[in-house]
C-alpha cells in the first residue's frame, strides 16, 4: 500500500485530524490482495484492543510479507498440521503473534474466530507469544527473540540430514523449507549470530528469513543502540542477502525475493524488508508505542478509516478474503496427497527404508531395540575406575552405529565430552549424510539448534559441553522442558570433581537450577553402567528433555553381582545396597554415590546398619508411587545423609528435619580433585560423622 500523502504523527489525540490520511492500494497488489491484507491487519488489531495486550505493530507492517508467503510459497496443508513434508513456518518475532494465529484461522487450521478473540485469555489457543503443541500450526515455542531463527537453523540441519538419508533417485521424500519472520530484536540477540553463522558455514540453502526492518524496539529508534548494516553482517557468515525496498506493501518485489531465495542452492537466504511498524496508524506508525501495547479505541477506528475500513467492523472477514485464504486447504491437500502417492511407490521400493520411516515418525525406536541395547550396550568392570563421561563414549561407540535417526555433536569439546563415536563422519555442506555436528563455541545456539532437529520428530538430537555452560544456553533448555521436545542435553565435567579448572568451570549450584525446571529429566548416574542406563532411558524418553550430568574424573564401577541392577536407573531412585532394619539411609548421585558406599562400611564396622540409595533422577522418583517412595525412604527412619558435591538446595525433601547434607556451601576452587573433594569436607570421615549426628 502506498499512502495518498505521508501520515503525520500528531503530538497528541487533541490533534486527531476530522478526515485521517487514506491509505490507496499499491499497484503490485490486487483489489483482492489488499483486502487481504486489510483483513489481516485488522483481526490483529482487533483482537488486541480486546484483550488490552498484545503487540499490533509487527503484524500490521509485516502483513504483505506474510500473506505472499503463505498464498504464494508455503507447503502445508492446514487439515494435516503435522505432514512430514509440509515447509516449516517460524514466526522468531513471537510477540507479533496475532499475525500468526490469523492467517492459521483464514487458512483453515483448527483456530476459530472464538480463538482470535479470546487473544491471551486463559484457556485459549491464542496466548501471547507462540507456543508449540499448544495452537495447531505452531511449529516451534517462540518468545524469547532470536529462538526462533535459532531453531530453525536445527530444523534446516534435520532436513538436509533427512534428505540425504532417506530420498533416492525420484523419491524426494524429504524436501521442505524453513522459513523465518524475525525481527531486529531477534537480529540483536546474541544466539542469532552463534545460529546464523553455522547456518552460513554449512550452507543451509533450505532457510529463508524474512527480516522485518523497521527500525523501532521497546526504546524507541534502533538508532539508539543498533547501527550495523545487518545486511553486510550476514553476507560475511555466508548468506545471500536482499533487500526489499519501500514500504513493506510491494508484494510483487516480495514475492520476487523469495524465488530467488528459493532457487539459491549454497546459501541460506536473508530478504531484508523495509516495513514500517504500526503501518496506517495516524500516531504510533514508526513509533514504539505501536510496539507493545493496543493502539486504543480511538487509533483503531483511525487506522482503519486510513484502510477505508468501516471502524464499526470488528474480527471482520469478508466472504471472498475467506475463499481466497481457504484455498489452501485445497493446495495442501492436493499436495500431501501427492506426496502420499510417491510415498507409496518409496515403500514399494524400498521397503525397509519407508518402514523406518513411518517408525521414526512415531517416535519409535527401532523393532529390535530391547535386544539390540542387551547385545550391543558394554559390560563394565568393577575392578577398573572409570569417569562416567568415558563410559558414555564407550556406550555411544557401541550403540549409535546401529541408530542412524541419532545425530548430535558438542560445542567444541569432543575429545573432552566423549561424543563422538567410531565411523561417525561430520555434517558439513558438502557431507549432509553425516551425524556429528560441530556446533564450535556456541552453546546458546546449540541448545536451539537441537531443538529444532527434534522437532523434525523423525530424529533423535544430543548436544554437549560442560555442566557449567549451561548458563549460556538456558534459555533454549528452558524453551525445550516448556515445550517438552525431546531432546538429550549432556553435560559433562558436572561438579567440582573436574579440578584444577577452578571455580569458573565448577558447576556447584547447576544441579539445583536444573532440577528447578518443570518437564526437564536429570540425570546424574553413580557410574559407568548407570550411565548406559542413563543413554538407554533418554533415547526412549520421547516426550521431553533429559539432561545428563557426567563426571571428568574417575569412579568406580559398581559390583552389580552384590547389589541392585542400574537398570533401577529408570525409577530414579533404588535402594542399592542395605543392612536389615537400617538405622540411618545415606543417600548419594554421581560421583558421591561411591563416597556413601564407603561410609556405610565404615559404619557397619561399628555396628550401624546403614541403607545406601542411588538417587540419579529427582524428577522420575517423583512419578513413581508413594508405595515405592516410603520402600526406599522409609518415612520410618528419620537418619539421613544426602550426599551431592553440589549446594544443598532442594535436598530438604528427600532428607528431612533430622537430615544431613554432605556437600558443597560456596564456589569451588582450582586443585587437583584429591585436593578440592577433602578441601570441602567432602570426605568418607564427613558421610560417617553426618550419619552419627543424624543418629543422634
Amino acid at each position: 500500500m502506498k499512502v495518498l500523502s505521508l501520515i503525520p504523527i500528531f503530538p497528541g489525540p487533541e490533534n486527531v485530524p476530522a478526515t485521517s490520511p487514506v491509505i490507496v492500494r499499491d499497484p503490485s497488489q490486487s483489489a483482492l490482495d489488499a483486502q487481504c491484507i486489510t483483513t489481516m491487519r485488522c483481526l490483529s488489531i482487533d483482537a488486541i484492543q480486546k484483550a488490552n495486550s498484545g503487540h499490533p505493530g509487527m503484524p500490521m507492517g509485516m502483513a504483505p510479507s506474510a500473506y505472499t508467503l503463505w498464498t504464494k510459497h508455503l507447503r502445508h496443508n492446514p487439515a494435516d498440521p503435522k505432514w512430514t513434508n509440509r515447509d516449516r513456518f517460524v514466526l522468531s518475532a513471537g510477540h507479533g503473534c496475532m499475525l500468526l494465529y490469523g492467517l492459521l484461522h483464514l487458512t483453515g487450521y483448527d483456530v476459530s474466530l472464538e480463538d482470535l478473540k479470546s487473544f491471551r485469555q486463559w484457556g485459549s489457543k491464542t496466548p501471547g507469544h507462540p507456543e508449540y503443541g499448544h495452537t495447531p500450526g505452531v511449529e516451534a515455542t517462540t518468545g524469547p527473540l532470536g529462538q526462533g531463527i535459532a531453531t530453525a537453523v536445527g530444523m534446516a540441519i534435520a532436513e538436509r540430514y533427512l534428505a540425504a538419508y532417506f530420498n533416492r533417485e525420484s523419491f524426494p521424500v524429504v524436501d521442505y523449507r524453513i522459513y523465518v519472520i524475525a525481527g531486529d530484536g531477534c537480529l540483536m540477540e546474541g544466539i542469532s549470530s552463534e545460529a546464523s553463522s553455522l547456518a552460513g558455514h554449512l550452507g543451509l540453502n533450505n532457510l529463508i528469513v524474512l527480516y522485518d526492518d523497521n527500525h523501532i524496539t521497546i526504546d524507541g529508534s534502533t538508532s539508539l543502540s543498533f547501527s550495523e548494516d545487518v545486511g553486510k553482517r550476514y553476507e560475511a557468515y555466508g548468506w545471500f542477502v536482499q533487500t526489499v525496498g519501500g514500504d513493506g506493501n510491494d508484494i510483487t518485489a516480495i514475492d520476487r525475493a523469495i524465488v530467488a531465495a528459493k532457487a539459491e542452492t549454497g546459501r541460506p537466504c536473508l530478504i531484508k524488508i523495509r516495513t514500517h511498524i504500526g503501518f496506517g496508524s495516524p500516531h504510533k506508525q514508526d513509533t514504539a508505542e505501536a510496539h507493545g501495547s493496543a493502539l486504543g479505541a480511538d487509533e483503531v477506528a483511525l487506522t482503519k478509516q486510513c484502510y477505508g475500513w468501516d471502524p464499526a467492523l470488528k474480527f471482520h472477514i469478508p466472504a471472498d478474503v475467506l475463499a481466497h485464504f481457504r484455498q489452501a486447504q485445497v493446495r495442501g491437500a492436493e499436495g500431501e496427497a501427492g506426496w502420499q502417492a510417491m510415498f507409496a511407490r518409496y515403500a514399494e521400493a524400498y521397503p525397509a527404508q519407508a518402514a523406518e520411516f513411518r517408525r521414526a515418525a512415531e517416535r519409535k525406536l527401532p523393532e529390535q531395540w530391547v535386544d539390540m541395547w542387551r547385545e550391543a550396550v558394554p559390560k563394565f568392570d568393577p575392578a577398573v575406575a572409570m569417569a562416567t563421561r568415558e563410559a558414555q563414549g564407550k556406550v555411544l561407540d557401541a550403540l549409535m552405529p546401529k541408530l542412524p535417526l541419532v545425530i548430535g555433536g558438542s560445542a567444541d569439546l569432543t575429545p573432552s565430552n566423549n561424543t563422538r563415536f567410531k565411523g561417525v563422519t561430520d555434517f558439513t555442506r558438502a557431507n549432509p549424510g553425516g551425524r556429528y555436528i560441530r556446533f564450535g563455541v556456541r552453546e546458546h545456539a546449540m541448545g536451539a539448534i537441537l531443538n529444532g532437529i527434534a522437532l523434525s520428530d523423525l530424529l533423535i538430537p544430543y548436544g554437549a559441553t560442560f555442566f557449567v555452560f549451561l548458563d549460556y544456553m538456558r534459555g533454549a533448555v528452558r524453551l525445550a522442558a516448556l515445550s517438552r521436545y525431546p531432546v538429550i542435553f549432556d553435560y559433562t565435567h558436572d561438579s567440582i570433581g573436574l579440578g584444577e579448572d577452578g571455580p569458573t568451570h565448577q558447576a556447584v549450584e547447576h544441579f539445583a537450577s536444573l532440577r528447578a525446571m518443570p518437564g526437564m529429566i536429570v540425570l546424574r548416574p553413580a557410574d559407568a553402567t548407570e550411565t548406559a542406563a542413563a543413554w538407554k532411558f533418554a533415547l526412549e524418553h520421547r516426550s521431553g528433555p533429559v539432561a545428563l550430568a557426567l563426571t571428568r574424573q574417575k569412579v568406580p564401577v559398581i559390583d552389580r553381582t552384590m547389589t541392585a541392577s542400574a537398570d533401577n536407573l529408570e525409577r530414579g531412585a533404588y535402594i542399592l545396597t542395605s543392612a536389615a532394619d537400617p538405622q540411618v539411609i545415606l543417600i548419594g548421585t554421581g560421583s558421591e554415590v561411591s563416597l556413601a558406599m564407603k561410609a556405610a562400611e565404615r559404619l557397619a564396622a561399628e555396628q550401624i546398619r546403614a541403607r545406601v540409595v542411588s538417587m540419579p533422577s529427582w524428577e522420575l522418583f517423583e512419578r513413581q508411587s508413594q508405595e515405592y517412595r516410603d520402600i526406599v525412604l522409609p518415612p520410618g527412619i528419620g537418619a539421613r545423609v544426602a550426599v551431592e558435591a553440589g549446594v544443598r538446595m532442594g535436598w530438604d525433601r528427600y532428607i528431612g528435619p533430622r537430615g544431613e547434607f554432605v556437600g558443597m556451601s560456596s564456589f569451588g576452587a582450582s586443585a587437583p580433585v584429591e585436593a578440592v573433594y577433602p578441601g570441602f569436607g567432602i570426605t568418607v570421615d564427613a558421610v560417617v560423622n553426618a550419619a552419627k549426628r543424624s543418629m543422634a
